[in-house]
């Protein structure tokens, strides 16, 4: 296989019909009835969501910010990077992550850059979610930092070296797949002399008929 052919192609099929079978606070469920051509006919129902950020925060000394918070789907509390849906009308994904990162972390960043992209879920979402590394850090003041409620109300967090935060992901401690694939990342872009990262605004093969922005 050629290097160049090694790459996802944005390949739609023709969409019969859609049904919106849930509208919730944060996504919903649609059914579409997709043309596949010789393949027939077939329904295929999927979460539609807006999307997402992750920031892998990094400071001088390769340490990385987590922060741990609830998940009650999977009934655990999971390290996890600050991260956050592009459900902000207008906003360019690495604004979401810079606000994010002062949301649920109190810093700021002045560098940013492109980690890696993925679908958390391809089969049955249209998630997409886009992962920034950001250095040169600093803290957010204090009487200008965020009010957290709901599961981020006691969410705590930590600064943990990055060759620590991938060994908890390869020891099964930390299951989060933003932490998977953005400590996994960052240490392959390190190892590289960051020589692959990307611009903060590269191209990104984002579903754009489902985004749900407020």
């Amino acid at each position: 296989m050629a290097e160049a052919s090694l790459a996802d192609l944005r390949a739609e099929r023709p969409v019969l019909a859609t049904h919106e079978r849930f509208e919730g606070k944060v996504w919903n469920v649609a059914s579409d009835e997709v043309d596949l051509g010789e393949a027939g006919e077939v329904t295929r129902d999927y979460l539609r969501h807006t999307g997402a950020v992750v920031i892998i925060a990094m400071d001088d000394a390769d340490r990385v910010y987590l922060v741990r918070q609830y998940r009650h789907p999977v009934s655990a509390e999971c390290w996890e990077p600050p991260a956050g849906l592009l459900d902000v009308s207008g906003e360019s994904p690495v604004d979401a992550a810079r606000r994010e990162l002062h949301e649920e972390a109190d810093l700021t960043a002045s560098e940013w850059h492109t980690l890696v992209d993925y679908y958390p879920s391809g089969g049955s979402s249209s998630e997409a979610v886009r992962i920034f590394l950001a250095r040169g850090i600093g803290e957010v003041p204090a009487d200008e930092r965020h009010v957290r409620t709901d599961e981020e109300s006691d969410m705590l967090g930590a600064w943990v070296a990055l060759d620590d935060a991938v060994d908890a992901v390869m020891d099964g401690r930390i299951h989060a797949s933003s932490a998977v694939a953005g400590f996994l990342a960052a240490d392959h872009a390190r190892r590289s002399g960051y020589a692959t990262l990307r611009a903060a605004d590269a191209p990104w093969m984002r579903p754009e008929a489902t985004r749900l922005q407020r």
